[in-house]
């Protein structure tokens, strides 16, 4: 969207911050989650594993992966950028976290948790033609329009009360102004959210599940608004199948933030959230965000 300013306070650190939505990015029944294993989130670029370990115990995430997540780190630091990454391995249940894990708000990543409301409470047969070119729209081209009506239809801030009860996403919060592209959350959460809609965990149908990460496997190069959104996982995970929901806004103090979120491989394995802050223009912060992918991941593939 636009840039727009907005007022936004984040936890127990009371800043003034002004946004300007990414594209101007636009409830169930109560549902019982199924059991959920989570790895904790592991401090400053080191691996954990889950309580619960699989039948056969595969490899660490990968190695020299926190090492090269630190190295990331630092040098987006040299550029003024302030980023934070998570990265869960869902066969090993380990997740890697460069142990920046503050509240972040999501932008269009968002529009993930509408889309996953709105299909809880009408299934894919449930929708109207236009409802589902919408929803498409929406996953694929990060359709603010689309986001903003299903937002309203909704319930607006419930919706992120609903999904965030039923994924136990302790870290994500409905937006303090109704403006969904504030809603607020960490890369953690975010990266267990994906690991719960692709192991039904979070009481989404595998059906409606696969709908969603159909879509963002079929990202457009461009936001409806002509916005590019290939930055980070696209970009830097160049010879790996992705499928990823994007966000971006201008205007966080004097920083543009970019967020890349999404699921990597054939086998749908790995889980990679990363988000940056830079006081820059909006091409250097997607040029900075995209080399801490690369730095992460060398040769574009995990």
């Amino acid at each position: 969207m636009r840039p727009s300013m907005l007022l936004l306070t984040i936890v127990m650190v009371i800043s003034t911050v002004v946004f300007g939505c990414d594209e101007k990015v636009y409830g169930a029944d109560s549902v019982r989650p199924m059991p959920y294993h989570a790895p904790e989130v592991a401090p400053v670029a080191t691996t954990i594993e889950a309580p619960r370990a699989p039948a056969i115990q595969p490899a660490a995430v990968v190695d020299g992966l926190a090492t090269r997540m630190q190295e990331a780190t630092e040098d987006a630091a040299k550029v003024g950028a302030n980023i934070s990454v998570a990265v869960l391995d869902r066969i090993s249940h380990q997740l890697v976290t460069n142990g920046n894990t503050r509240p972040i708000a999501t932008a269009s990543v968002a529009k993930l948790f509408i889309a996953d409301d709105l299909l809880l409470r009408q299934p894919e047969t449930g929708l109207s033609a236009d409802d589902k070119a919408a929803l498409d729209s929406m996953l694929r081209s990060s359709d603010d329009g689309a986001a903003e009506t299903f937002w309203n239809q909704n319930g607006r801030n419930a919706i992120i009360t609903r999904v965030a009860s039923r994924y136990g996403l302790a870290n994500t919060s409905p937006p303090s102004n109704g403006a969904w592209w504030n809603t607020i959350s960490t890369t953690p959460d975010l990266a267990r959210y994906y690991d719960m809609l692709l192991n039904g965990a979070g009481g989404l149908p595998p059906a409606q599940a696969a709908m969603i990460m159909n879509n963002l496997a079929l990202s457009t190069p461009n936001g409806l608004d002509g916005y590019p959104q290939r930055f980070g996982l696209p970009e830097g995970l160049y010879d790996e199948p992705v499928a990823v929901k994007q966000g971006w806004m201008c205007c966080i103090g004097n920083n543009w933030m970019h967020l890349s979120t999404g699921v990597v491989g054939a086998d749908r394995r790995y889980i990679v959230v990363i988000e940056s802050l830079q006081p820059s223009d909006d091409a250097t912060a997607r040029d900075t965000i995209t080399e801490a992918v690369k730095t992460i991941f060398p040769g574009g593939r995990i």
